[in-house]
């Protein structure tokens, strides 16, 4: 596995490290697990693969002798296979249990803070200023918010068309003046 660059450039985190470094360290060490973590899955895919394949182009052992030394070829290939699958199933599990105690401090972030989501008006919402809040929260509120807007839009309409009527008397009375 890979050392975190502080110890890689030759310096060792010693007690001139700050709290900074040593988080920053701990960072890297955990990412670059998460990469390790990647490469070996990926690897136990391979593998995987290789296996199946091996199993297709296999001949079951029903005691005809046919191709016997290519039969035990391709059994040697099978078990190293599954060897080193094994071999990886056991790096993934170490990699697992590294990363789980060294995120083990941090607070778990609900799943439905991770979803972004669109509003009406297409744009999306990156209000990071206050408290993070559920999409459907804010769609209950966006709604509130318009059912409002529109109320007072009728109103204003109302208030519009009673102006108009008005302005009419009064134009219409200021003519039978004249």
């Amino acid at each position: 596995m890979s050392t975190p660059p502080l110890a890689a450039s030759g310096m060792a985190p010693g007690p001139f490290a700050g709290p900074q470094a040593q988080q920053a360290a701990r960072e890297v060490n955990t990412a670059s697990l998460c990469r390790i973590g990647q490469e070996t899955v990926q690897d136990i895919v391979y593998r995987t693969m290789e296996i199946f394949q091996l199993l297709r182009n296999m001949q079951l052992p029903n005691g005809v002798t046919y191709h016997t030394g290519t039969y035990q070829d391709r059994l040697t290939k099978l078990q190293d296979n599954l060897r080193q699958l094994s071999v990886l199933f056991r790096k993934l599990r170490l990699v697992y249990d590294k990363c789980n105690e060294n995120c083990g401090g941090m607070d778990p972030i609900p799943v439905e803070q991770l979803i972004p989501y669109v509003e009406e008006d297409g744009s999306k919402n990156d209000d990071r200023a206050g408290p993070p809040r559920f999409a459907s929260e804010e769609r209950r509120e966006v709604a509130e918010v318009n059912k409002k807007l529109k109320q007072k839009n009728q109103q204003l309409k109302q208030i519009m068309d009673q102006l108009r009527n008005l302005i009419w008397d009064i134009n219409a009375m200021l003519a039978m003046r004249n």
